[in-house]
Formats: C-alpha cells, sequence, structure tokens
C-alpha cells in the first residue's frame, strides 16, 4: 500500500468517527441508539479546566519556542558547505529548514493565540459571574424595600 493510499485510508477512519461520536453527542444519549433528542447536556467546562489547557499551550509554546530552531545555524553552515561543494542538497537542505521553520513560527502562533484566548475567557467568565452575583444580590435586596 502506498503512503498516499494509507494516508487517505487513516483520514477517512478518523473522520468516520468523530461523525459518529458527533452524532451521538447531538442525540444525547451518550452513542447508543434510543431516538432523538431528549435528555439534558452533560458537557460543561469550568474556569480551571480552561486555565490548565491554556496553560498546556503555553507550556508547549516555551518549550518548541527552545527546541524548534535550536538547529538553525547548524542547517545554514551545512547547507552553504554543500553548495560551496556544488551538491544540490545543500539548497534541499535550506528549503527544508525554511519549511520547518515557518511551520513551526505557525505551532508558536497558535498556541500563544490558544493560551491568550483562554485567559480571555476565564477572566470574561469571571466578570460574568460576579456581575450576576451583584445582580442578584440587588433584586434581592430592592425586593425588601418594595
Amino acid at each position: 500500500m502506498s503512503f498516499d493510499e494509507e494516508w487517505a485510508s487513516v483520514r477517512s477512519a478518523a473522520a468516520d468517527n468523530t461523525k459518529m461520536r458527533l452524532d451521538s453527542a447531538a442525540r444525547g444519549d451518550g452513542g447508543g441508539g434510543g431516538g432523538g433528542g431528549g435528555g439534558a447536556a452533560d458537557y460543561k467546562v469550568t474556569s480551571p479546566d480552561l486555565r490548565s489547557i491554556g496553560n498546556d499551550a503555553q507550556g508547549l509554546f516555551h518549550s518548541f519556542e527552545t527546541d524548534a530552531f535550536h538547529a538553525g545555524a547548524k542547517t545554514d553552515t551545512a547547507a552553504n558547505a554543500l553548495n560551496s561543494d556544488g551538491f544540490a542538497t545543500g539548497s534541499a537542505l535550506w528549503a527544508a529548514w525554511d519549511t520547518w521553520r515557518s511551520q513551526a513560527e505557525t505551532l508558536l502562533s497558535a498556541c500563544a493565540h490558544i493560551h491568550n484566548h483562554l485567559e480571555d475567557t476565564v477572566v470574561s467568565h469571571k466578570n460574568h459571574e460576579e456581575t450576576l452575583i451583584s445582580n442578584f444580590s440587588m433584586s434581592q435586596i430592592n425586593k425588601h424595600f418594595k
């Protein structure tokens, strides 16, 4: 089996598995038959959950930032040496490094975005909760003065 055939097979299996899980979640029945609808949603994310995911993204950012680029100077030196010796591999090595660098920067940007978004979500949620508590408290106070 060629790589392309194997990759297509794996992607298809993953897509089918995801579709099946999403269909089950939409029914609210946890995955077995049983008709449509009904059942309360059991999906809940708390601020600590969001903060934990954000911290994981930040940890990945910091470790990957360090590890992703340590070979850059050596790659440049090797590519230049290969080019000066007349090997086409030098430019190919540089092209591979350039692609790696670009993809690594994209991943780092995504990690930073995830971390920042989840931190903002936690703060926003906390502010909404405080507003609700304050409004509820005021409505209770006003009720006693009417």
